[in-house]
């Protein structure tokens, strides 16, 4: 039996440093991106891809040009404010206690829908 732990296996723990900005910036550059966190899409942490991004395009000779990788760059980036708050990953403590009001809500509500047409 394996236990499940919250901390993900090496090399997916190292923690990953946002890239530099660059002139000519690369697909591997968009990748240092998402796994540092600067998109605010998942928590930063090495992301080990089976094919790293811009490979496809690569394979079917049209790699992308480094104007493409810029404006992906600037699309992907989240405003610091919500990289900040780490928006998607935002721990919200009334979602649990809402969720659950509403399960025992409906239990309610389908008892008494039961009780009534007896």
């Amino acid at each position: 039996m394996t236990l499940r732990s919250e901390t993900p296996p090496p090399p997916a723990n190292l923690p990953s440093d946002p890239p530099p900005d660059s002139e000519a910036p690369t697909a591997a550059q968009l990748k240092g991106d998402i796994d540092s966190g600067r998109t605010a899409d998942k928590t930063p942490h090495m992301d080990v891809g089976a094919a790293p991004l811009g490979t496809c395009e690569e394979a079917g000779g049209t790699p992308p040009t480094p104007r493409e990788v810029r404006i992906a760059r600037q699309n992907e980036r989240a405003p610091s404010e919500r990289v900040a708050k780490g928006y998607p990953h935002q721990r919200q403590p009334w979602v649990l206690p809402l969720y659950a009001g509403f399960i025992v809500a409906a239990a309610v509500g389908l008892g008494l829908m039961l009780w009534l047409t007896r």
